[in-house]
């Protein structure tokens, strides 16, 4: 497995307008990075929550952004229409597959039940070394502290090894994920079975 130059940064994040004002914000600014370094944002096509201020930042920075959305979710008419390029995918498992071709990083912010199966997979695949692209936690408000800590609960018990520590970055802010990503070099490949 080679890297890959980093051209596209796939996002995943809350569709939720309900969230506090610091997830928009974090939105916001990671959007405003991604365009400022010259990477396009694939992301779920959403013109809602912390999706749409993601897609809007990067555009208002002048950056590209490609939005991917499953045709159930595209016909209730909360798909971001200005993207770049909008793929209406089948369905959900459809939508997955394409970020992950599309994207050479992806980027997990605070988010919901389909943000965390989005990153979970992909975080898999990696352990599974089908792929090694930086996948970075954004720990906004410590967000992400209870995943992390059952990742070392994980690692404490033997379901799986410590060493996969080294697959995923949790950061606090945009500027240390983008910080990160310009940085990374694959680890050396680690079986999954003990």
């Amino acid at each position: 497995m080679k890297s890959r130059v980093l051209k596209a940064i796939c996002v995943y994040s809350s569709s939720s307008d309900a969230v506090d004002p610091v997830y928009f914000e974090t939105a916001t600014i990671l959007g405003a990075q991604i365009a400022n370094h010259g990477y396009d944002l694939v992301y779920g096509g959403s013109k809602v929550g912390l999706m749409g201020a993601l897609a809007r930042s990067v555009h208002a920075h002048g950056g590209r952004v490609i939005g991917v959305i499953p045709q159930t979710i595209h016909a209730r008419g909360v798909a971001y229409d200005l993207a770049d390029e909008l793929i209406v995918t089948g369905d959900l498992r459809e939508r997955k597959a394409r970020m992950e071709t599309l994207a050479d990083a992806f980027i997990a912010l605070p988010g919901g039940f389909g943000t965390l199966e989005e990153v979970i997979e992909v975080l898999t695949l990696k352990q599974l070394q089908t792929h090694d692209k930086p996948i970075v936690f954004v720990n906004t408000l410590g967000f992400y502290d209870r995943l992390v800590a059952l990742f070392e609960q994980f690692y404490a018990q033997q379901f799986a090894k410590s060493q996969f520590r080294e697959l995923y970055a949790v950061t606090p802010d945009a500027t240390a994920t983008l910080a990160y990503l310009k940085s990374y070099s694959p680890s050396q490949p680690i079986s999954k079975w003990y």
